[in-house]
């Protein structure tokens, strides 16, 4: 469902990705350089702008802020979000800078308060890679999600690159849009978001829903987001796992 004619997007990375990316179609990686073609890789890709602030201008100036009594985390995001973020059609420009805000996000240094031993510092690798690629979905003011990817559906696509089976899986995922996020972390996370114009938001209840995660514009339309997640997810889902070099143990 594309309907944009935006070229291959390419762009090369301080760290290389797992080269079984490549196994997802439209998408190929050798070593740090990315190339994805929209037209394969998207299942929907009708936006070829995103809204981004200097990840440079993110640390000296958010990343260290204190939320106050008459001004909320959120509040101080947005703000920096008005004030900094302009709109581009650069998508390696959003890759990079995705980059930067997971490699923060999901550094080493938290492992040891995670409170799962089985998460490793190779985990947190896959999930600055998958993130990193999440970064080009889209939803708009509206709700309407203009953009989806394969790393919408994260434990699928992680499944098929990283051959993870279920439960493994679905802890990852966990340590994605929930353990990982507790207050401390959600904290941390909206501020470093501002780089990608938004707050991260999940459509997802937990592991077994599935319904992955975007970073959405301050003030879209969560009840319409809702709705278009709804009406596509499963068929999708489906398409991911079809790629799956093995059948998971």
């Amino acid at each position: 469902m594309t309907t944009t004619d935006t070229a291959a997007i390419t762009v090369v990375l301080p760290e290389a990705f797992d080269e079984r990316w490549s196994r997802l179609p439209g998408i190929h990686v050798e070593g740090r350089r990315i190339t994805i073609d929209p037209h394969e890789y998207f299942f929907r890709f009708e936006s070829d702008t995103w809204l981004l602030a200097d990840w440079e201008l993110v640390k000296s100036q958010l990343l260290d802020v204190e939320e106050t009594t008459e001004s909320a985390v959120e509040q101080v995001a947005l703000d920096f979000i008005k004030a900094h973020a302009e709109s581009t059609s650069d998508a390696a420009h959003v890759l990079s800078t995705a980059y930067e805000v997971y490699a923060y996000l999901f550094r080493e240094e938290h492992l040891a308060g995670l409170g799962l031993p089985q998460i490793t510092a190779e985990h947190l690798r896959m999930l600055r890679e998958a993130a990193t690629l999440m970064a080009l979905n889209k939803v708009e003011l509206d709700g309407h999600i203009s953009n989806v990817g394969p790393c919408w559906f994260f434990p699928a696509a992680t499944s098929v690159v990283f051959d993870l089976d279920d439960d493994m899986g679905g802890m990852l995922d966990e340590v994605y849009h929930g353990g990982w996020f507790n207050e401390h972390r959600r904290i941390e996370s909206i501020k470093a978001h501002a780089a990608l114009g938004g707050r991260l938001v999940h459509g997802c209840q937990s592991v077994p829903d599935q319904s992955g995660g975007v970073v959405a514009p301050y003030g879209a339309s969560m009840t319409a987001f809702r709705d278009d997640l709804a009406a596509f997810k499963s068929g999708w889902i489906e398409q991911v796992y079809a790629h799956r070099v093995s059948p998971a143990a």
